[in-house]
């Protein structure tokens, strides 16, 4: 956006959450021999989503009322959603699936220092602001961030294949005193550092995927969480409640939450019989 008063950022997969009840009781009433074709097929495409290496796709049993089974989708492009939208809906699963919610974004890595840099580094350049030599500096500069190692791999990571996913929508406030978008930039960079430094706190413990939808859908940003013991997702948000980017800009949506398990485990779920899990033969032949 090249404006001095608006942070970069680096976009990486277009991202679906979609959350939906599951029919138990008409699932059930069906025999062995008209569930297994259902089943079969939906293992198939997941298994093949999962599989790409242009999309992912995760699954989770979620706790509570707000839903039942989560799909996360990761692709290349919207379009690509569309097409992976479709396709699942194609599935004979999905007259068992009632749709209760979804989420639209894409990953975004937030460049609130970096961008300073570029400005400050062009400014002592001597260039014009704006003008085409300027632009193409900046452009380069920020191919530079791009192309950084750890940040194209941040960009194009696979779903974090642990136990415990956490997905909730979030905003910065814009009211009164408390805009955030009418706050100073080094003054929200500064804050965004001491935020960030919670995060990073907790490294190892929890995984964190931050998600722009500005434009896409009804909240500003989407955060999913993963780690291995869900006691991690309570006490980094309680801790994160108390850094000011939160405490006095940060308003929060719906949480989902509950237990990722493997498209191999599809049909436990399904039964009924048992928490599907993550199989430890899945995540090593995925790498991760």
């Amino acid at each position: 956006m090249r404006h001095p008063n608006v942070p970069e950022s680096l976009d990486g997969w277009a991202i679906l959450h979609r959350m939906f009840r599951f029919d138990r009781r008409r699932w059930d009433a069906l025999d062995a021999p008209r569930r297994a074709p259902v089943e079969r097929e939906a293992i198939e495409l997941f298994a093949q989503l999962a599989a790409d290496a242009d999309a992912d796709l995760a699954l989770a049993q979620l706790l509570g009322h707000k839903g039942d089974l989560m799909l996360t989708h990761y692709a290349q492009s919207f379009d690509a959603l569309g097409e992976v939208q479709v396709r699942v809906d194609k599935l004979a699963l999905r007259d068992y699936l009632e749709p209760h919610e979804s989420y639209v974004s894409i990953l975004e890595l937030g460049l609130y220092e970096h961008t300073a840099k570029i400005h400050a580094e062009l400014r002592e350049g001597g260039l014009k602001p704006h003008s085409e030599a300027w632009n193409d500096a900046f452009d380069a500069l920020l191919r530079e961030a791009r192309e950084e190692p750890r940040n194209a791999a941040r960009l194009w990571a696979r779903i974090p294949r642990r136990r415990y996913a956490c997905f909730y929508p979030m905003n910065k406030k814009r009211e009164g005193s408390d805009n955030w978008y009418a706050t100073a930039y080094a003054e929200r960079a500064k804050m965004m550092l001491e935020h960030g430094k919670i995060g990073r706190s907790y490294h190892g413990h929890v995984t964190q995927v931050i998600s722009g939808s500005i434009g896409f859908d009804d909240w500003e940003w989407g955060v999913d969480l993963y780690a291995d013991d869900p006691l991690v997702f309570k006490k980094l948000v309680y801790a994160m409640r108390f850094d000011e980017a939160s405490a006095r800009f940060g308003e929060f949506g719906r949480f989902w939450t509950g237990m990722q398990f493997s498209v191999a485990q599809l049909g436990v779920f399904l039964a009924g019989e048992a928490s599907p899990a993550l199989l430890a033969g899945d995540l090593a032949a995925a790498g991760r």
